[in-house]
């Protein structure tokens, strides 16, 4: 980075160029007024502008605003007002040294970068991040010889063509992260190859797709820092690696680098003592660490997690006295773990998740990790073991620890007693199965997230706990039992699978009022749901199901406007669907199956649920027709589930709106009426993928679960809700004909229309449905054959067309041959071939496949023909030599022939 001029003009600024100054801040927006101060005689003493102090030119301009940014991993636009925006205006050449310019963390609108700034000879340093310009990156850039800094980051802006690189020829630093280098993708490494004094380059996300594997002559030896994250580069590890022998930064991390890891250091080694970063994690590299690590004795971050390493860690790994991170995650690796892991002095993080070995850890792998600060293991064999003694006094002080799927013995390690730092503990599937000790609730008031889910934990929960603010609480999956404690401090909670027993207490939306996420469902509690929750103006998910509760739905969810997933299903709640369950403005998940709830829907007045996904009030004792309002306004629902109710009427044609529908679940009620033939028109049923709008500032991914029948059984769906394409409209007393349109929904996995009153013939281009996996027509009165296109279904594996009026031969090609219970096809008399006794009658012409009717009519067509187009010929013919009498003479004598 170039190093800003620390001095001021002692005479004034120069009049011609206060006055270029002057008319650039005019063409600025200056929302909170930030250039206000910009007065005087003297620009030279104005916020952002330095000066030579010998010559009077203004040599700086700095207007880098960090309160238009949030900054993090990732900035953020705020909605902070003092975001400089509007024109660059190109009075700013009359600054002609000018050697500093620094627009960045700005919002500019979207304004193309302006082609002016490629004219200033002096300029040495240049800052557009975070500045909101778009459109391409002017070529004119390369004329600026004497520029050292050039950061474009975060940029919308798109390059075509990368050669005006070649003329910045005393460039050190390129920072292009998330400009478009797509167009320019075959020809970066080149360009960039001719900047000889280059030490730094930053090309995040720029989708790049490749890297040359060869390059002629190496022209940028002095590079330090290469970092190419996200860039989806599907290549193998470059030769030209081992040139570089000045490397600190390595990161090519989020992409598909392929190639064996002994390469890699074998390339860098034994040159590079220097390396102390390599980022190589989500890629695709292979084989064992190398056994000379030792070399890179300046490594201090290390990231590896995600790939496809093996073998075993070697002990080398204990010479890189300078590590402060490990993570080697998520991969296959199947030897052991050196004990001389134990002797990185200076490490702070360790990452070891998802670890595939048997063996066990000892008190020797951390013998000297005297500054360690996290420490995170996890199983995927479940056959790990943490082997310390019960008096065993750790040499660090955690802040953070995660142990999950290992081993580490019914009690809990009383070693934690010592760990006066931690903030963050997980202690997840781990085989506890003790009280917990007093000892250990002592910790609490420094932990703000303790997880200890999946373990078989006993006893009753404290009535008070202290934790700090905000706190995260998971102990589901456990054997608590006692009262509901109430931890005033907690803002997530989970108790779900435990048996945790009695009501709610009325007062808990007093008591914990920031709570955003409470999960109590798989437990024995009971009573009403206390109307105070309504008040807890944070809660975001709220799980209540499988438990006892009983009585009405408190109707003030209107105040609850955070909400996204209200679950009550599975308990005894009674009376009417309050609509203010409908009004929190980002609602996703309403599930209030499986109660005893009643009555009609409520007035679809003042519903406007934007975002709801999922509706299930299945399993209730609703009545009435179903409203019209739901295709209305609930316009992005994916799942609408109204089961074994007592709805009436015809199924609405609003419905038919529902373009983002993947379940519609009407079975078990008393509906009547035609199927809508608009049905055929729901496009969610032509993809397989189940998506829904995303309410803004949703602060995390949740795993929903719903229930729903299939195949006669009822079956949870999790992660895999999103393959899920089902109509089930069966048991009702829907009649006429099944609309043809129904064969337009292509990604139909599931269609039952079974117990109904549906009449006519199965809809020829059935078959067309090629992923349907149940289709279950029972017990209506259909009539003619069997398609024989739907042997081209082969996703098929339930089928039931049983009491109906079918005939003719079974289709007996394709997936029919996997169809051998005689049942599916029992109670249609006229249905003949396997797999009923019932043998089809071969006529001539007909073959095994059923297509003698067919071949039949074929022929009896073309015969027809054949006569027509003979005395049709003859006719005319006779038509020249006699009279137009004649003529209609034979066409009456046709017609007689054809009957």
């Amino acid at each position: 980075m170039v190093t800003s001029l620390q001095y001021h003009a002692t005479t004034g600024c120069i009049p011609v160029e206060r006055e270029a100054i002057i008319t650039f801040k005019e063409a600025l927006i200056d929302p909170s007024n930030r250039l206000a101060s910009w007065t005087g005689e003297d620009c030279c003493a104005w916020p952002g502008v330095t000066c030579n102090n010998k010559t009077g030119n203004v040599a700086r301009l700095d207007l880098r605003n960090g309160e238009c940014y949030e900054e993090g991993e990732t900035a953020i636009l705020t909605e902070n007002s003092s975001c400089l925006g509007g024109k660059i205006s190109p009075s700013l050449l009359k600054l002609q040294h000018l050697n500093y310019l620094d627009l960045s963390m700005n919002n500019f609108q979207g304004s193309l970068i302006p082609e002016f700034l490629g004219s200033f000879e002096e300029l040495s340093y240049l800052n557009l991040s975070y500045a909101s310009f778009e459109g391409l990156v002017p070529s004119h850039l390369g004329n600026l010889s004497n520029l050292q800094y050039l950061d474009l980051y975060d940029l919308r802006a798109l390059v075509s063509d990368l050669h005006w690189l070649q003329g910045l020829s005393s460039l050190k630093h390129l920072n292009m992260g998330y400009v478009n280098l797509s167009l320019a993708s075959d020809h970066w490494l080149q360009a960039v190859n001719m900047l000889p004094c280059l030490s730094e380059l930053r090309l995040e996300s720029c989708e790049l797709r490749n890297i040359p594997q060869t390059l002629s002559t190496l022209n940028f030896t002095s590079l330090s820092v290469l970092n190419l994250y996200f860039n989806d580069i599907d290549s193998t590890i470059p030769q030209w690696f081992s040139n570089l022998t000045t490397f600190s930064e390595i990161d090519l991390s989020y992409n598909n680098v392929e190639g064996h890891i002994s390469k890699l250091f074998a390339g860098l080694s034994p040159s590079n003592g220097s390396l102390e970063a390599l980022y190589l994690h989500y890629n695709e590299l292979s084989g064992q660490l190398p056994d000379h690590l030792q070399i890179f004795k300046e490594l201090r971050y290390f990231y590896l997690s995600n790939n496809l390493i093996s073998g075993s860690i070697p002990a080398s790994i204990g010479s890189l006295r300078s590590l402060e991170v490990l993570d080697l995650s998520y991969n296959p690796i199947n030897g052991s773990i050196s004990e001389s892991i134990g002797e990185l002095t200076g490490l702070k993080h360790l990452y070891l998740f998802q670890d595939s070995r048997e063996g066990s850890l000892s008190q020797k792998h951390f013998h000297r990790l005297n500054n360690l600060e996290t420490l995170a293991l996890s199983s995927s064999s479940k056959q790990l073991f943490l082997n310390v003694s019960n008096d065993w006094i750790p040499p660090f002080n955690l802040k953070f620890m995660r142990i999950t799927n290992y081993q580490i013995g019914d009690r809990f390690p009383t070693w934690l007693k010592t760990q006066k730092q931690l903030s963050t503990l997980y202690l997840q599937g781990v085989g506890l199965s003790e009280t917990v000790p007093n000892w250990f609730w002592e910790l609490t008031p420094q932990i703000i997230r303790l997880d200890i889910s999946d373990n078989r934990i006993a006893g009753v929960l404290p009535k008070s706990l202290e934790f700090p603010r905000g706190a995260w609480v998971d102990f589901s999956s456990n054997r608590f039992e006692g009262p509901l404690p109430l931890w005033s401090n907690v803002s997530y909670l989970s108790l779900a699978n435990n048996s945790i027993s009695g009501s709610i207490p009325e007062n808990i939306g007093e008591q914990m009022p920031y709570m955003t996420y409470l999960n109590l469902s798989g437990n024995f509690m009971n009573g009403e749901i206390p109307f105070s929750m309504g008040k807890m103006k944070y809660l975001t998910e709220l799980y209540l199901s499988n438990n006892k509760f009983s009585g009405e739905i408190h109707d003030n969810w209107g105040n609850s406007q955070a909400l996204l997933i209200i679950d009550l299903s599975m308990n005894n709640l009674s009376g009417n669907l309050p609509s203010s369950m409908f009004l929190p403005t980002y609602i996703l998940w309403l599930k209030l199956n499986g109660n005893n709830l009643s009555g009609e829907l409520p007035f679809g007045t003042t519903i406007n649920s934007t975002y709801l996904s999922l509706l299930d009030l299945g399993d209730n004792r609703f009545s009435g027709k179903i409203p019209r309002w739901i295709g209305e306004r609930l316009t992005s629902l994916t799942v609408l589930r109204l089961r074994n109710n007592k709805f009436i009427g015809s199924i609405p044609q609003e419905l038919c709106s529902l373009q983002m529908l993947h379940v519609l679940d009407f079975a078990d009620n008393d509906l009547s009426g035609h199927l809508p033939i608009c049905l055929g028109n729901l496009s969610g049923f032509h993809d397989v993928m189940l998506y829904h709008k995303v309410p803004p500032d949703v602060p995390y991914a949740f795993i929903p679960q719903v229930e729903l029948v299939v195949k006669g059984r009822e079956m949870a769906y999790t992660k895999t809700l999103k393959l899920v394409n089902i109509i089930d409209l069966s048991s009702n007393h829907l009649q006429g004909d099944i609309p043809e349109e129904v064969s337009n929904l292509l990604a139909l996995g599931t269609l039952n229309l079974s117990r109904n009153q549906f009449t006519g013939k199965i809809p020829k281009k059935i078959g067309s449905l090629g992923l349907l996996e149940t289709f279950d027509l029972s017990w209506n009165s259909l009539s003619g054959s069997i398609p024989p296109a739907m042997s081209h279904m082969t996703s098929l594996n339930f089928l039931n067309l049983s009491h109906n009026n079918l005939s003719g031969p079974i289709p007996s090609t394709n997936q029919f041959l996997t169809f051998q219970d005689p049942s599916i096809y029992g109670g249609n008399p006229g249905l003949c071939g396997e797999p009923l006794p019932t043998k089809c009658q071969i006529l001539t012409g007909q073959n095994s496949n059923g297509k003698g009717q067919i071949d039949d009519d074929k022929n009896e067509k073309m015969h027809e023909k054949f006569w027509l187009f003979f005395l049709t010929g003859l006719g005319y013919a006779l038509g020249f030599c006699g009279s137009l009498v004649m003529t209609t003479f034979w066409r009456q004598c046709l017609l007689k022939v054809l009957g």
